[in-house]
C-alpha cells in the first residue's frame, strides 16, 4: 500500500487549503485514515482520522471547527479541508492508513496505530 499526499504551499493566514491523499490500495474501505502532521523542531502530531465507511472522525481540539476531514473510497482518495489557516498550522502534513481493527475510537490519534505513511506535503501558513 502506497500513500501520496498533495496540496500542499504557502498561503497567508486566514486562507484556505485541501490535501488529498491517493492511496494505491485495492481496497481503500479495509483501511482507516488519518492526517498526522510535524512543525518544525516538534513531534508529529495527530490532526484528523475517519473511519472505513466515513462513520465517525475525529479531530485534534487544534483544528477542530476549522478542518474538515473526507474520503471518496470508489477513487481512493482521501482530503483534508483546512480553512482560516494560522501560522501555527504550519508544518508538513502526512497522511496515513491503518488496517481497521475495530479499535479506531482508542488508538484514532496514535501514530503506531498506523500501518501506512505518505511522504508528507509541506503547508506554511504566513502572518
Amino acid at each position: 500500500v502506497q500513500l501520496q499526499a498533495s496540496g500542499g504551499g504557502l498561503v497567508q493566514a486566514g486562507d484556505s487549503l485541501r490535501l488529498s491523499c491517493v492511496v494505491s490500495a485495492r481496497t481503500l474501505s479495509a483501511y482507516d485514515m488519518a492526517w498526522f502532521r510535524q512543525a518544525p523542531g516538534r513531534d508529529r502530531e495527530f490532526v484528523s482520522a475517519i473511519t472505513w465507511g466515513g462513520g465517525i472522525i475525529r479531530y485534534a481540539d487544534s483544528v477542530k471547527g476549522r478542518f474538515t476531514i473526507s474520503r471518496d473510497n470508489a477513487k481512493n482518495m482521501v482530503y483534508l479541508q483546512m480553512n482560516s489557516l494560522m501560522p501555527e498550522d504550519t508544518a508538513v502534513y502526512y497522511c496515513a492508513a491503518s488496517l481497521s481493527r475495530g479499535r479506531f475510537l482508542a488508538t484514532f490519534d496514535r501514530s503506531y496505530e498506523y500501518d501506512y505513511w505518505g511522504q508528507g506535503t509541506l503547508v506554511t501558513v504566513s502572518s
